[in-house]
């Protein structure tokens, strides 16, 4: 193995770490925070969001965070979706 193939892997080892310290990261806190349906939704929509991710433009660990925001986004738009169907549901009952 030559020098570049030795730095390439420490390179893809490292943003690789980086990649399940975000996603661990974050699904603990949507887990504490929500349970572990939305942690599961949670973690598939980051898993989706970091492939729409152009890593040219920015370094792994942008990478990661860009996927973590956007993730949380969705999230978002999810638990406010289930809160106002809740309440429309609750008028509709009342």
């Amino acid at each position: 193995m030559n020098q570049h193939e030795l730095f390439s892997d420490s390179i893809c080892g490292e943003q690789t770490r980086v990649a399940e310290r975000e996603l661990s990261s974050f699904i603990a806190a949507v887990r504490e925070l929500y349970g572990p349906v939305q942690a599961g939704l949670a973690a598939e929509d980051w898993l989706e969001e970091l492939d729409l991710v152009d890593s040219s433009r920015r370094s792994e660990a942008g990478d990661c965070r860009a996927a973590t925001i956007a993730a949380s986004v969705r999230l978002a738009s999810r638990l406010t979706g289930t809160k106002a169907r809740a309440s429309i549901a609750q008028r509709i009952a009342g």
